[in-house]
């Protein structure tokens, strides 16, 4: 069995957690107070309140936090993961980040004689507590088999997309195109809704036909009951689509649907949504003014 170290004890990390120590691996969790100790210790790890004490004695280092400079500073970071780490060992980043940082990262661990796998995840809370992940890796080939036990028991798909950084890109790739979706199915239930026609009807039949999705499945119906309580918080997609907004600005990409999108949700973060689910964008929607009729 492995000793790892788990950073990030939050809605997805919790979970991903449990999966690892019910399969029989020693689990030390960097937690920031008491009481995440405490809650870390039911749960069955071994809390630390440095990531350098964490790491200290781990093969593989999992980080799951929100920003990029979050990983930066406690992989790297004073009492961060490469004061405790042994040569040799692995850190496999589970947060959505920038792919430029992610490389950079990669580069100073490398320095350490540590392996870094960027391995953003899709699937929300759910796949974590499914253990029904989609893994998207960027780096080594080799490393990625090294830990490809652990992945499994955290996800159902593992896709090794390439060198460091490229798991990032297929990550924010997802985002992409799952935000747009969302915001086009906001739009049609908007469209029904003015017209006076059953939303839960006009879902029925789109899930059903071409523009059925995952989305549909998950959003659809929480439209069309106002039921905004978070499945994914909108605030992190809005995080996610400002490090794509960046990048393609960096490349000089015009990318209209998803700067269009992009402008929905600044709005539904400015009304206070951000901790809602993104299907929020259909109350952005209904913030303007009702059509007219004639």
């Amino acid at each position: 069995m492995t000793t790892v170290a788990f950073i990030g004890l939050g809605a997805m990390g919790t979970p991903m957690v449990r999966h690892l120590l019910a399969a029989g691996h020693s689990v030390r969790a960097f937690v920031r107070r008491p009481e995440a100790a405490e809650a870390a210790r039911a749960l069955g790890a071994e809390p630390f309140f440095t990531p350098a004490e964490a790491a200290r004695g781990a093969a593989v280092v999992f980080t799951n936090v929100t920003s990029s400079e979050d990983v930066r500073a406690v992989l790297l970071g004073a009492q961060g993961v490469v004061e405790g780490a042994s040569a040799g060992t692995i850190c496999v980043d589970h947060s959505t980040i920038s792919p430029i940082v992610t490389r950079e990262i990669a580069v100073q661990l490398a320095e350490r004689c540590i392996e870094a796998l960027d391995c953003p995840v899709s699937g929300g809370t759910a796949g974590a507590e499914a253990a029904s992940l989609t893994i998207m890796v960027g780096g080594k080939a080799e490393v990625l088999e090294r830990v490809r036990p652990l992945l499994a028991l955290l996800g159902k798909t593992i896709t090794h997309i390439g060198d460091h950084g490229a798991g990032q890109v297929a990550k924010l790739c997802n985002q992409i195109a799952q935000v747009v979706n969302i915001e086009g199915i906001a739009e049609a239930m908007r469209f029904a809704r003015a017209q006076q026609v059953d939303t839960g009807r006009v879902l029925q039949a789109m899930a059903t036909g071409m523009a059925g999705s995952r989305m549909l499945d998950l959003c659809g119906p929480k439209m069309v009951a106002q039921d905004f309580r978070a499945g994914i918080e909108a605030r992190l997609h809005d995080k996610d689509f400002g490090l794509a907004g960046d990048i393609a600005a960096e490349l000089g990409l015009a990318l209209p649907a998803m700067q269009a999108t992009a402008g929905q949700l600044a709005r539904l973060m400015d009304s206070g949504w951000g901790k809602d689910d993104t299907s929020s964008l259909l109350r952005v929607l209904e913030l303007d003014t009702a059509p007219k009729r004639g």
